[in-house]
């Protein structure tokens, strides 16, 4: 495999990449930590005849507790202790990313804009060439539900889902100027595995915002994959929450991996505030997320089996966040 000509760009401000990505529109991709983007070019996925690397803009960079640049390494956040204790779900998510080489080079704003997978569309050219081409890359239908309308390549980003349990805000810089919005409104509600996203053409993440009245929530991120390391996720669950005693003050639960966005799941946690959660009801609980998620079996695992397990990860990270409450 070897990569094909492009032209790269490094701009050295977010006004000057905005600027480039508007007289580039439609021809370019953003190069963050290059972890997924350039394996893909590799397999000549979707190439971009221009690169836009975001290494030397300086406001995307570094991290503190309440503000983390598009640009952080997640190595960074990893080696952080005093971040790892004010946000236990995200150090959770952090530390299931890949290896240890891969959280070196990769970005919290490359995670959160993660390629949507699929074993139809991760291959190699002369592979899918031989099987004939998909929606995602080159052709016009969908292998796994056969049809021509709508991709369902899914999400494999692990940051997303314990973002969200903590309340974060995306801040993006575009044509238009800059804007924040919940991190869950990044995904489109009415996308797909290929329009997944909310932003404009243009637009750059530009950094995460973590709300200091979420720092008192304690959570979990619990990941499925096929080897304890190095795997995308079959499924991501975070949870967030406060409890006085046994009852429930605060509670958020996120899941990725399953479908082609990341879903928070509010209108079935809300009714467990105020009353307590116990294994009982966690297992109900979780059985009521499971239900309203669909896989389909286009990743390593068979779909009924990551929706089932969807239960099991809700109730075993509600237990774990529950007892780092309590400490």
């Amino acid at each position: 495999m070897h990569l094909d000509p492009f032209e790269l760009h490094r701009p050295t401000t977010v006004g000057e990449t905005v600027r480039l990505a508007g007289s580039l529109a439609g021809r370019f991709d953003f190069l963050a930590g290059g972890t997924d983007l350039l394996p893909n070019y590799k397999m000549h996925l979707n190439l971009k005849p221009h690169l836009i690397a975001l290494e030397d803009v300086a406001e995307l960079r570094g991290h503190t507790l309440e503000r983390v640049g598009a640009m952080a390494r997640l190595a960074d956040l990893e080696r952080d202790e005093e971040f790892a204790r004010a946000w236990p779900a995200l150090h959770d998510a952090v530390q299931e990313v890949a290896t240890p080489l891969v959280r070196a080079s990769g970005t919290v704003g490359g995670n959160l804009l993660l390629e949507t997978r699929c074993f139809f569309f991760n291959q190699s050219y002369f592979w899918r060439a031989s099987l004939g081409f998909c929606l995602k890359a080159d052709g016009d239908r969908c292998h796994v539900v056969p049809q021509k309308e709508v991709c369902y390549a899914t999400f494999s980003g692990d940051l997303a889902p314990a973002l969200m349990v903590l309340d974060a805000e995306v801040e993006v810089a575009g044509p238009d100027g800059r804007r924040r919005l919940p991190l869950g409104a990044l995904y489109d509600a009415q996308g797909d595995g290929i329009r997944r996203l909310t932003l404009s053409p243009g637009e750059l993440v530009v950094a995460v915002h973590l709300p200091r009245a979420a720092r008192g929530r304690k959570g979990r991120y619990k990941k499925l994959r096929v080897r304890p390391t190095f795997d995308f996720p079959e499924l991501g669950v975070a949870v967030a929450g406060r409890w006085d005693g046994a009852r429930v003050e605060e509670l958020r639960i996120a899941v990725g991996g399953a479908d082609p966005r990341p879903r928070r799941f509010d209108e079935l946690t809300q009714a467990c505030v105020g009353g307590a959660l116990g294994d009982a009801r966690a297992r109900e609980l979780g059985a009521a997320i499971a239900a309203t998620v669909r896989p389909v079996h286009n990743t390593f695992l068979p779909a009924d089996y990551r929706r089932r397990m969807i239960a099991v990860y809700v109730r075993r990270a509600i237990a774990e966040a529950r007892v780092g409450s309590a400490a």
